[in-house]
């Protein structure tokens, strides 16, 4: 399985990005996927997440009310609309996919086993 995020890109204060990642490779059994990132020095942390079969979006709270998770209805391409952006947004956003029909823990970096190779979103003045 493949993941390619893109979409990333320099914004500035309160713009905006749309973030894309297409899957392709064998069929999965999938029930999640999500949005990471990873800020310099950081630890890569969750940003939000979908269950495929229910609709269920997940955000961190720092996220709510400006980004939204979303796929398209061929469930290949997984979406992260972000809104009104601050300079702490600023890091390597990873897309990445659960394999399996159930999940336990959609905020957490082990739930996951196929990552995307990260795309880069810098909010600057």
């Amino acid at each position: 399985v493949q993941l390619q995020a893109s979409g990333g890109g320099l914004v500035q204060i309160g713009g905006s990005l749309r973030l894309s990642c297409a899957a392709s490779g064998r069929t999965l059994t999938t029930e999640l996927m999500g949005w990471f990132r990873q800020a310099p020095g950081k630890e890569r942390e969750f940003v939000a997440a979908l269950s495929l079969s229910g609709g269920q979006t997940y955000y961190a709270n720092s996220e709510e009310g400006r980004f939204t998770i979303s796929r398209d209805n061929a469930k290949t391409t997984l979406y992260l609309q972000m809104n009104n952006l601050k300079p702490e947004d600023t890091a390597v956003y990873y897309c990445a996919v659960d394999e399996g029909p159930i999940y336990s823990d959609y905020a957490i970096l082990d739930e996951y086993h196929f990552w995307g190779q990260g795309t880069l979103v810098t909010v600057s003045s």
